[in-house]
């Protein structure tokens, strides 16, 4: 046991580089078998081992440190098996940097909440939750299908991931108190046994993986409190706040940060769940997250919106038939450098793919561009100036 905690230590390493003055806000670096992170990080979202539209080596260009894959969907389509017996996600998919993949817990019920069924406590759309695990119908064939934690584990192994994360229970934000209650203490029980099974399988195994914890508990500042409470004493390399940006006011989402942080350690990485936008990044950081992930940037693209320093704007308004400049002025990347907003808008206009990766290039940089300034700013102890800033001229469409 010792030597699996001193082998922990040096490889799965956090250290804190800066902190603000003033601010919660810190730099960092995180060890990986597959490089070291420079936190904070945003994660592109490979759902499917892919980054919709891009290839590795233009996530490489692009500078992502780290992706994430998503587990329901990879369990249910190759399967775990066939990612392993290709040698894992890395090879499978030509992509050696860090790679972190959720437990699926948040599809297992999403996918089935998106079809407008009605739900009840224990009974989720085509999710049956009991304490064992969960039972669920594919999205893709209505098939049957039911996870543990101890499953949960054993398909993120095979997947290869550098770090998994907790199977847990991502309660709908509409659910009243008790509900979250009873689903923040099964997430709990089910942690203890995600660890257990971790422990077992990570012995196993040459190049190990690093479990996060999901603090959860909705909207309610004593449930959060007590659930970072809960994840801290597992003493895990990182922890994770779920249940967030699921369709709650920005405010609300703000102070369940607030609630929860004072009760992580400081010396492991804090993950914030499913938020990647601009204002809202920069509001957590400054609260002391250190990594993010969200799909945004590639679904934005895909329905032809793009981000600049003031705003969100949409291709597709004609204003841009014939605009000979770039996305953005001042940005750097492929797209802006080469193409115009003429012909970005004749591209989407014609549903063309190649409109699709141009427009993700340039979302996925502006994201990436806007983490690393803020990174040279806590640096430079100027992170405050540069938020109210970037705010300020901020407008929304």
């Amino acid at each position: 046991m010792l030597k699996l905690w001193w082998y922990f230590l040096c490889v799965f390493e956090f250290k804190i580089t800066k902190k603000q003055k003033g601010s919660n806000a810190r730099t960092g670096t995180l060890k990986t078998p597959h490089g070291t992170i420079k936190t904070p990080v945003f994660m592109p979202v490979g759902t499917k081992a892919t980054v919709k539209t891009l290839s590795p080596e233009e996530l490489h260009t692009l500078d992502a440190e780290i992706i994430l894959s998503n587990t329901y969907h990879l369990h249910l389509r190759p399967g775990e098996k066939t990612v392993k017996q290709q040698g894992g996600l890395h090879k499978w998919m030509n992509w050696n940097k860090p790679i972190l993949t959720d437990s699926g817990g948040f599809q297992v019920f999403s996918l089935e909440q998106d079809k407008g069924l009605k739900q009840t406590a224990e009974k989720k759309a085509g999710a049956r939750i009991t304490e064992e695990g969960v039972e669920f119908k594919s999205h893709l064939d209505g098939s049957k299908h039911f996870i543990t934690p101890e499953k949960a584990m054993k398909i993120q192994h095979d997947l290869g991931a550098d770090i998994i994360m907790a199977f847990d229970e991502c309660a709908d934000g509409q659910s009243k108190k008790e509900y979250f209650e009873k689903a923040m203490i099964r997430t709990h029980n089910w942690l203890t046994r995600c660890k257990r099974e971790h422990t077992k399988l990570n012995k196993k195994q040459t190049k190990k993986r690093a479990l996060f914890g999901i603090v959860q508990g909705g909207t309610y500042k004593s449930l959060r409190e007590e659930s970072a409470r809960f994840v801290a004493s597992m003493n895990l390399p990182g922890n994770a706040i779920g249940g967030l940006a699921v369709g709650e006011k920005k405010e609300t989402m703000l102070k369940m940060i607030e609630a929860t942080v004072p009760h992580l350690p400081e010396n492991k990485p804090r993950y914030l769940m499913g938020v990647g936008t601009p204002v809202e990044v920069l509001e957590a950081i400054d609260r002391g997250i250190d990594m993010f992930d969200c799909v945004l940037p590639t679904r934005l693209a895909r329905h032809a919106a793009f981000w600049t320093s003031k705003k969100l704007n949409h291709i597709k308004n004609q204003k841009f038939k014939n605009d000979s400049t770039p996305l953005d002025k001042n940005c750097t990347c492929y797209t802006c450098k080469n193409y115009s907003k003429s012909y970005l808008h004749h591209l989407m206009k014609e549903s063309e793919i190649f409109g699709h990766r141009l427009l993700t290039i340039h979302n996925i940089h502006f994201l990436l561009n806007l983490i690393r300034e803020t990174r040279s700013h806590i640096n430079k102890g100027t992170f405050p100036l540069f938020k109210k800033s970037f705010i300020k001229k901020w407008q929304k469409i």
